[in-house]
């Protein structure tokens, strides 16, 4: 069971598209009453909406590895965790900086790194990089060049000790895979809130957390997802941007399309920032 009450869990990475600028809209349109059995998050990206609900019963998952590997670093070490972003923060400089990047240069190097070890790397760059953006190239290689931050906060230990204690409290299952397996067993009984990549047919968007991307293609599989959860009574709430073609794909019976206004700080390009138009999309009316 949820309840959507207020939490004081935060999200410990920064990540385009991050929605704390859309909690209090998010959670205008939950189910009334909104208690569910099972939560899903299928593009769980830094956790906003997640963390804000504090399910007891959820399945979070992201095709993201590195991402995935993070909150499992967290659930099962994160005293091991802090330990090594101590060290992170006490080397940090623009050199240090540009050595733990590269270290996905070299295959046979990253590859013998623990996951914890993987999982405080990405934790230092997401809070050293420019812009806290996290960005890889057509070979899975992340980009993203020094922030140049006088005093960056590397981690907040309080704030990943208290989600490694709501991790291990509840029922918590944290999954890597693509967003239509992660999402196969809800029934009529859960609540599926989808985030997925925002099209971008100008480009502006970001999209950038993986190699393959997100096309339109990948648009309308999801909305087919959204389909098949309607039919099976599993009520869904997703975000994406507002453009013609995905008011077009979710021209459909079922959906209610509403536009939203958010607050973009992270784009690949700067005109892409500021207020931005948006959409929730939710498979039910009240």
């Amino acid at each position: 069971m949820m309840t959507g009450n207020d939490s004081l869990l935060r999200p410990c990475l920064k990540w385009a598209g991050g929605k704390r600028q859309l909690l209090s809209e998010i959670k205008r349109h939950l189910p009334v009453p909104f208690k569910v059995s099972t939560y899903y998050e299928p593009f769980v990206g830094a956790g906003a909406v997640f963390f804000a609900l504090e399910p007891e019963k959820a399945v979070i998952s992201d095709s993201n590895t590195q991402l995935i590997l993070t909150y499992r670093a967290i659930k099962e070490d994160v005293e091991g965790l802090i330990e090594i972003l101590r060290g992170h923060k006490n080397h940090h400089s623009e050199q240090y900086y540009y050595e733990i990047r590269n270290l996905d240069r070299d295959t046979e190097t990253f590859n013998h790194l623990s996951g914890i070890e993987k999982a405080a790397r990405l934790i230092y760059l997401n809070k050293t990089c420019y812009n806290g953006l996290y960005r890889v190239n057509s070979r899975g290689l992340f980009n993203v060049p020094y922030g140049n931050y006088k005093n960056p906060a590397v981690f907040d230990e309080t704030m990943l000790q208290q989600i490694s204690v709501y991790l291990n409290s509840n029922d918590i299952s944290i999954t890597n895979t693509d967003f239509e397996d992660a999402v196969s067993t809800a029934d009529r009984n859960s609540f599926i809130y989808f985030d997925p990549p925002y099209h971008s047919p100008d480009k502006k968007n970001f999209t950038g957390y993986q190699s393959q991307g997100f096309g339109e293609d990948e648009q309308v599989r999801l909305r087919d997802v959204m389909i098949r959860m309607t039919e099976r009574g599993v009520k869904c709430l997703l975000s994406n941007s507002d453009t013609g073609f995905v008011r077009e794909i979710y021209r459909h019976e079922g959906f209610e399309i509403i536009p939203v206004q958010a607050k973009r700080a992270i784009n690949s390009d700067a005109a892409g920032r500021g207020s931005v138009g948006e959409v929730l999309v939710r498979n039910w009316r009240e």
